[in-house]
């Protein structure tokens, strides 16, 4: 894939992003507070002087808010598009997940609860490779259960003929 096309913005928040996350970024900033606390007494340890090192860590704070956030959306994409690819390509995998981050909060609730059931499922089987989605666990469970049944009442009646006899 092509990289090239990105703006200004796109290249300068990559940049920013792997520096302010680096051991460098980290170790100028000590110093910056290490320079700005021995500079107290030079200047009185004045209201001016606190004020700086206030408004500049407001200031960057309140930028680093911004460029956090667009480095998770992007990770966070960068990660639906690879667990999409995923789920596609796996054939027993349920494709009704795929693109499920556009749901609402109470639509998510709701298929956290069908995954709950998914959960219990996978705990009636001694198999683990049994359950792969929501539909074939309640396929299998279904099965197993109308499977056993029958076995048990065909176990019921040749007990009965056998009191009979």
């Amino acid at each position: 894939m092509s990289h090239k096309n990105h703006n200004l913005f796109e290249r300068f928040s990559d940049w920013a992003t792997k520096f302010t996350g680096s051991s460098h970024a980290f170790i100028g900033a000590v110093l910056i507070v290490i320079i700005w606390a021995a500079s107290g007494p030079v200047f009185n340890y004045s209201e001016t002087w606190q004020l700086v090192i206030n408004t500049g860590t407001t200031i960057i704070t309140f930028l680093m808010v911004f460029l956090i956030q667009k480095a998770q959306n992007k990770d966070s994409k960068a990660i639906q598009i690879k667990l999409n690819e995923l789920i596609a390509a796996h054939e027993k995998a349920s494709n009704r997940i795929v693109d499920i981050e556009d749901l609402t909060e109470k639509e998510l609730d709701q298929l956290h609860c069908y995954y709950e059931e998914l959960a219990k499922f996978a705990k009636k089987d001694a198999d683990i490779h049994t359950s792969h989605s929501i539909d074939a666990a309640q396929r299998n469970q279904d099965y197993k259960h109308e499977f056993f049944k029958h076995k048990h009442e065909e176990w019921l009646q040749k007990q009965q003929e056998k009191k009979e006899s």
